[in-house]
């Protein structure tokens, strides 16, 4: 019987050895699943603090680019409407010195304009 208590007594060596062992795997598994955990989320934040970063130069960006459109716009509009302010300052300078130089004549013109005016409104 010793024969057989020794073969009993080396199995449970075995198996608290085997399973020694396996716990000690386990612990190491987990354990770098803990540390892969720590890496994926330092990685994840710096991508999240990176894209934040992008966004931010990109807002400032096209807001930068939009004043600047906006301020050329502007410009463009004050410089056609000094130049519409011109012109109708122009025609009313040259319509006033035909009037004075000729007013016969444009009272003539005058009236034919109205003539015509008259007529294709009857219709």
């Amino acid at each position: 019987m010793s024969n057989m208590d020794s073969g009993i007594g080396l199995k449970n060596m075995t198996d608290k050895a085997t399973y020694e062992r396996l716990e000690k795997d386990v612990t190491a598994v987990k354990n770098d699943i803990a540390a892969l955990t720590d890496q994926i989320t330092d990685v994840l934040n710096s991508f999240a603090g990176t894209a934040k970063k992008q966004a931010s130069r990109g807002y400032a960006q096209a807001r930068t680019n939009a004043e600047s459109a906006m301020d050329d716009m502007s410009d463009r509009g004050s410089a056609m409407m000094g130049a519409a302010q011109d012109a109708a300052s122009s025609i009313e300078e040259t319509l006033e010195e035909v009037i004075t130089n000729r007013p016969l004549a444009t009272v003539g013109i005058a009236l034919g304009i109205g003539f015509l005016i008259g007529a294709a409104w009857r219709r």
